[in-house]
């Protein structure tokens, strides 16, 4: 039996274990609500669309989507096509999405919204990922990062618990920029927020996760989760 209830808020790292989480907001709000981009929502499925000002850029987030690809991002010329699945943490592909405006020339609010120009194989060292021939792989082996140039689809986020479906994808002509900010907020140590009952069940008993509480935090529950981080691996 679990010590949370599935409203509990609870801190869990890795995050390309957490799930997808509740942070709808961060990933579309700000191109609504800072850089006017057109939206449409429909209220009964949850279906959202967005449009770039000059409609060469789309973001579409369906939540019934039948193969769980929440989150399609395309730019008509050059065509590329980003995916994201219903695992795919919010944080990372807000990363992606909030990069968006700045590659089709509007800088406003750049200083608050950055682009990582740290090569994906610093980003991997500097997370403790390995490295070997276009392949970044997660300290516990269960994330990998697969890079195919010559494939239509040049990039692939994949997770061993979650097989038949990539955390993501990127066809080619796809910017490497947003490929690093991705990437920059998937490998990341930090913790994210999510509801107990948002955590994959898949998650929630593999060893190589960690959950702390928000209730009761001694310092802060980022904090607190750290040093539990650190305690497990002086353990190890």
């Amino acid at each position: 039996m679990s010590q949370y209830a599935p409203d509990d808020r609870v801190m869990v790292s890795p995050r390309y274990m957490a799930g997808a989480g509740d942070r709808i907001a961060d990933v579309i709000g700000p191109l609504i609500h800072l850089f006017g981009w057109h939206t449409q929502h429909d209220a009964a499925t949850g279906h959202v669309t967005i449009d770039s000002p000059d409609g060469s850029v789309f973001c579409d987030f369906d939540p019934l989507h039948p193969l769980g690809r929440w989150w399609t991002i395309a730019h008509h010329e050059p065509y590329w096509q980003m995916q994201f699945s219903r695992q795919a943490p919010m944080e990372a592909i807000a990363a992606v999405t909030q990069a968006l405006p700045q590659l089709l020339g509007d800088t406003r609010h750049a200083e608050h919204i950055p682009i990582t120009d740290m090569p994906l194989d610093r980003l991997a060292t500097l997370n403790d990922w390995s490295v070997e021939d276009g392949l970044l792989t997660s300290p516990d082996w269960y994330c990998r990062l697969l890079h195919t140039p010559d494939e239509e689809i040049t990039w692939r986020a994949e997770h061993a618990l979650f097989e038949k479906q990539p955390l993501a994808t990127f066809t080619r002509d796809a910017p490497e920029s947003l490929v690093r900010n991705f990437f920059a907020h998937l490998a990341t140590p930090i913790a994210v927020e999510r509801a107990f009952a948002d955590v994959p069940l898949s998650t929630r008993y593999e060893h190589s996760k960690l959950i702390t509480p928000i209730r009761g935090a001694t310092i802060s529950p980022h904090v607190d989760h750290a040093l539990a981080q650190l305690a497990r691996h002086r353990r190890r």
